[in-house]
């Protein structure tokens, strides 16, 4: 059916027992549809088969609708469609929760050491955002989280750990093209966190340290003992002799070997026997086990060969380094190692400081930055210069040359 579209036209228009349109003799591509129930609507149609509803009649009046269907056609002329349709036919963005499982978290299990991990805390922290597209997310977001996380008492430390997770992450979406601006670029750190903390041992905490190591093995070796006699008095079967050469279990060796190599944690309960090489005094930090990803070579000083070699004597020489009883991979040795700070009187002292310990005793013994860089597996040279002042006379010594 065609005819002039007016307000009488529409107004006059009844429902059928099926949906009819009505052309526009004035405005080819105009058209007004009525349906059984009665509703009318603008309809523009461009090409073969192609339209889009404007409005429905009485709320879009016939000159709006005339209006809107010009404005429509001209897109069409010049882009092929009305910007409308184009808009909508453009890919929804990726909310934060869909690009974080459906890319990020993939790309961050296969190339980062604790990425499943740096995914859970993502979640924890920024789970409100998950429904927000990407390109929606601001700075203003992400310092209203920051700032309340510091008001309910979260370490300053804390919060700048999470900001560097999803500040992380946002920059794959960046550099995937995923974002064109990253939203975090003007979000500072926390101020009050100690980032630069290097905690070492005095002379006097390292021996504090070693003696409580010995006064632990004594005291376990006694309780053995004791109780071996225990048993022997009624006949019946004791524990295993621990050798006198050895160790009573893995805190010591561990210990030790962290002392003298720098080695992370994860990276020593990862450590495998394959990785160790006792002719060559050589131990390697698998890609595997890195957490840069990549693998490095750490030569063994005279008391890590000592300890590696008895260790290695006490259990199968194969598989991991330090097994947990039931062979697997240990999962953790805090209370171990709280009660050995308890007897060496180390409050706060951390497992992590004893890395800290070994870089800063080589730094302080005249060991130039980009080779401690290199033992602890530092990606970037900027975490190693954390121990630059300890070597102030490097640039006494650099000045003194020109003389």
């Amino acid at each position: 059916m065609k005819a002039k579209l007016s307000p009488k036209v529409a107004s006059d228009a009844m429902p059928k027992a099926k949906p009819y349109e009505i052309h526009d003799t004035d405005l080819r591509g105009l058209l007004l549809r009525v349906q059984p129930s009665g509703v009318k609507s603008f309809v523009v149609s461009w090409g073969r088969g192609k339209r889009r509803t404007l409005g429905r009649y009485p709320v879009m009046t016939v000159a709006g609708a005339r209006r809107a269907a010009l404005a429509a056609l001209a897109e069409s002329a010049a882009h092929g469609a009305p910007l409308a349709v184009l808009e909508a036919s453009k890919p929804k963005p990726d909310t934060l929760g869909a690009f974080i499982a459906e890319h990020y978290a993939p790309w961050a299990k296969a190339n980062q050491k604790a990425g499943a991990e740096t995914v859970a805390a993502i979640k924890s922290v920024f789970g409100a955002l998950y429904d927000r597209p990407l390109p929606s997310l601001s700075a203003f977001d992400f310092e209203r989280i920051k700032a309340k996380r510091l008001k309910d008492g979260i370490r300053p430390a804390t919060v700048n750990r999470d900001l560097s997770r999803i500040r992380g992450a946002l920059s794959r979406a960046v550099d995937w093209g995923m974002l064109s601006d990253h939203p975090l670029k003007t979000v500072k750190q926390a101020k009050g966190a100690d980032e630069g903390r290097v905690r070492y041992l005095s002379p006097q905490e390292d021996k504090r340290l070693r003696d409580a190591l010995v006064q632990r093995e004594a005291m376990r070796r006694a309780s053995r003992e004791r109780h071996n006699a225990w048993h022997a008095a009624r006949g019946t079967a004791g524990h295993p002799v621990w050798p006198a050469e050895g160790y009573t279990d893995h805190l010591m060796p561990l210990v030790l070997l962290a002392l003298n190599t720098g080695m992370r944690r994860g990276e020593l309960l990862s450590l495998d026997w394959a990785s160790v090489n006792l002719p060559a005094n050589l131990l390697t930090v698998t890609a595997g086990n890195a957490k840069s990803r990549k693998a490095r070579h750490i030569p063994l000083n005279a008391e890590a060969l000592d300890v590696l070699t008895r260790w290695k004597k006490q259990g199968k020489g194969a598989g991991l380094v330090f097994p947990s009883p039931s062979g697997a991979r240990m999962g953790n040795i805090n209370s171990s190692w709280e009660s050995l700070c308890e007897l060496a009187k180390l409050p706060a002292f951390r497992f992590h400081d004893l890395r800290h310990d070994f870089a800063s005793k080589l730094v302080m013994a005249g060991v130039d930055l980009n080779t401690v860089r290199e033992l602890l597996g530092h990606a970037d040279i900027r975490m190693t210069l954390r121990y630059a002042h300890l070597a102030p006379h490097k640039l006494a010594d650099a000045v003194a040359k020109l003389g």
